[in-house]
């Protein structure tokens, strides 16, 4: 098999292998720290130890965890490991849980970042025995994966490795735009490198007997080479055209132009051609995403500029479109942003993607070349004066898919975080959020990037989140309590959305620069819920929302408060059990005065009120009390005020509100 198709075939096979972790252990106190281990892998499959059972699930799991000796576990597994690209993660403890033992594939496996996980969940220490680790220094794969590159000539990496860890640094030349570990410092000539970084076939380098060669696919170079995935093919081709075509069209266009076919990104091409048999096959046997167009969406891209492309009546009659291939590589290379969905008039401003190679015919394929495009910003009178990102005569390359979690830590202790927000803010690089939210979950984050903004800054926190996620961390945005009530999951949205013009989303955001417009389409967001102060001072209170209710914020800073009165007697006049979030501040005083007065209109005086500040923290408060009273306590901005219906009462300090079983109570004697 060929050297793309091992790689490829490794990326999909690891990908199959999942996120399964499987913990095994021998003794009773083993499978107590197993089960211990529950609050932090809270999927993990926990298995008395047997050599049948690791040799089932070697090939199933992530991770692997013996709670044993390190003798046994080196017995069990050695005949059993292959390859460090394919092998799961394996650390050890010991039963008492004072060490953690990075075993096995620790960096691409993350054996590594699991002991140290493991290690900081059980206080214990996180044995770790990688040069790079233990010097300080970047390791050279892990970095790679991390930026979407791969590598080429697997069998100089401990050689060079071994370089970096001796020397401290080593010299490295990239022509996209990458940021570099302080230890790799950027020179400008290929042959002066330690590692290039390049999607060209063919470049020269000096052998270590200081001779230099033009490196290709016939010669060995002394660099390291790692390819950025960038290269997106434009693909037409006849029906019926086999797989074994395409690749043979490919490869003779990549090979005539020094282009590397590791650095394929994807394919593009029209929609008709989606459920070509030999494209799928092709695009399958290499795991190469498809990208689809319309005729309308390609007819756009010529429209712009129809003297740089060779138009095809023959084409257009076929298919609707006067070319494919080169307009759906331009496409492909800008992420599928379309002209026509940019700008009313057709244009696209800066939005010029590179095309490296002009459209090819061979046989019953025709190919083109585009390099994938990160851009910085539009230039146009839509989103205003930005720029477009190039260096060395490339664009940067896509790193990976963009991951942006946005998380609830509930009331704010690590104890009231659910493992699966706990698990999504170890996974994430950086960590952004309000100051307040943010040191209270302090030693969960310690050893991560965080950023820190205050009050009112939620526009500028959401966008810095965004454009981190986008240049390839993953990232967690904080919100006290759920982060879909009163947070930012709403937000994080509406501003993904204002990058296609197509909302206005509120005057707090008419001033708000559109983010990277090309890389929304990989953005991956995801909401994980969290315990809400609704949901903590009902806790606190007894069960006062076992019937109807309404929540509504005072805060008249994104509401006029003539629309939060209208509400107020809306939920006072039904006999909801009323939520007040925000129900005081220092520049509005006088709202919670307001709200009381609606609800003593139609209520009687005696109603219970709940007043609970700070729920579930070191310093919280509750109080229960009436209508009447209830202005005679503090209340401000870290207080949520739970007013009561006209069936709440009050027993035992608790505050209840009946859910209507008193009648089955009656049924039943």
């Amino acid at each position: 098999m060929d050297i793309e198709s091992k790689k490829q075939k490794t990326e999909v096979r690891s990908q199959e292998s999942g996120d399964n972790i499987f913990i095994f252990f021998i003794t009773l106190n083993a499978k107590r720290l197993a089960e211990s281990l529950r609050g932090l892998y809270h999927d993990a499959q926990i298995l008395k130890f047997k050599s049948e059972t690791v040799s089932e699930v070697w090939n199933k799991g992530r991770s692997l965890i013996f709670i044993m000796a390190t003798g046994i576990v080196v017995r069990t597994i050695a005949p059993l490991i292959k390859d460090k690209k394919t092998d799961p993660a394996v650390v050890v403890l010991d039963e008492k849980g004072k060490f953690a033992i990075s075993l096995l594939s620790g960096h691409l496996g993350g054996a590594n970042e699991m002991a140290r996980e493991i290690a900081g969940f059980l206080g214990a220490k996180a044995v770790i025995t990688t040069s790079s680790d233990i010097n300080n220094l970047p390791s050279i794969d892990l970095w790679a994966k991390g930026n979407g590159l791969l590598i080429e000539n697997e069998d100089l990496l401990p050689r060079v490795s071994t370089d970096l860890i001796n020397n401290g640094s080593l010299k490295v030349y990239s022509d996209i735009e990458i940021e570099l570990p302080d230890e790799f410092k950027k020179v400008s000539r290929t042959e002066e490198a330690d590692i290039v970084i390049t999607n060209s076939s063919v470049f020269s380098t000096f052998t270590p007997k200081n001779l230099r060669i033009f490196w290709g696919p016939r010669l060995q170079p002394s660099a390291l080479i790692l390819r950025p995935k960038n290269l997106v093919l434009g693909i037409g081709c006849n029906s019926g055209t086999t797989a074994e075509e395409i690749e043979e069209a490919v490869r003779s266009v990549l090979n005539e132009n020094n282009l590397s076919f590791l650095s394929i990104h994807s394919i593009a091409t029209i929609d008709i051609k989606a459920n070509e048999k030999g494209l799928k096959e092709f695009s399958e046997k290499y795991d190469f995403k498809i990208n689809i167009y319309t005729p309308d969406e390609l007819n756009a891209v010529v429209s712009l500029y129809p003297s740089s492309f060779s138009l095809s009546d023959a084409a257009f009659n076929a298919t609707g479109a006067y070319a494919v291939a080169e307009p759906a590589a331009l496409l492909g290379a800008q992420g599928g942003l379309c002209p026509s969905r940019v700008t009313p008039d057709k244009t696209m401003g800066n939005l010029r993607p590179k095309l490296l190679v002009s459209k090819h015919k061979i046989g019953n394929v025709t190919v083109a070349v585009a390099e994938y495009s990160v851009i910085d910003g539009v230039e146009n009178d839509r989103w205003g004066p930005q720029k477009v990102v190039e260096f060395l005569g490339r664009v940067a390359s896509e790193i990976k898919r963009p991951k942006l979690y946005i998380v609830g830590t509930g009331p704010g202790g690590i104890e009231h975080i659910t493992p699966y927000a706990q698990d999504a803010i170890r996974k994430s690089d950086v960590i952004v959020g309000y100051g307040t939210y943010l040191d209270l979950i302090k030693d969960l984050i310690k050893d991560k990037e965080v950023v820190s903004t205050g009050m009112t800054q939620e526009i500028d926190r959401c966008k810095k989140a965004i454009e981190l996620a986008l240049s390839g961390k993953t990232v967690s945005v904080i919100s006290g309590g759920d982060p879909g009530i009163y947070a930012m999951a709403g937000l994080v949205f509406e501003v993904i959305k204002e990058r296609d013009g197509l909302s206005v989303i509120s005057n707090q955001l008419k001033d708000l620069n559109p983010l990277p417009i090309t890389h929304y389409p990989s953005l991956s967001v995801e909401v994980i819920p969290g315990i809400s102060a609704l949901n903590a001072c009902a806790a606190r209170l007894g069960a006062p929302l076992m019937h109807d209710f309404a929540v509504i914020s005072l805060s008249d800073r994104l509401t006029d408060w003539d629309l939060i009165e209208k509400r107020l007697i809306a939920a006072a006049m039904s006999d909801f059990v009323t939520v007040i979030y925000n129900p005081k501040s220092m520049g509005r005083p006088g709202h919670i005065n307001r709200a009381r007065d609606i609800f003593l209109r139609h209520r009687s005086t005696e109603t219970p009120v709940g007043i609970v500040k700070g729920a579930m923290r070191e310093n919280e408060k509750i109080i229960i009390t009436n209508l009447r009273d209830m202005l005679n306590y503090d209340i401000d901005m870290q207080t949520t005020v739970i007013i009561g219906n006209s069936q709440t009462f009050i027993w035992n300090n608790y505050m209840i509100t009946p859910r209507g079983y008193e009648k089955k109570f009656e049924n039943a004697t």
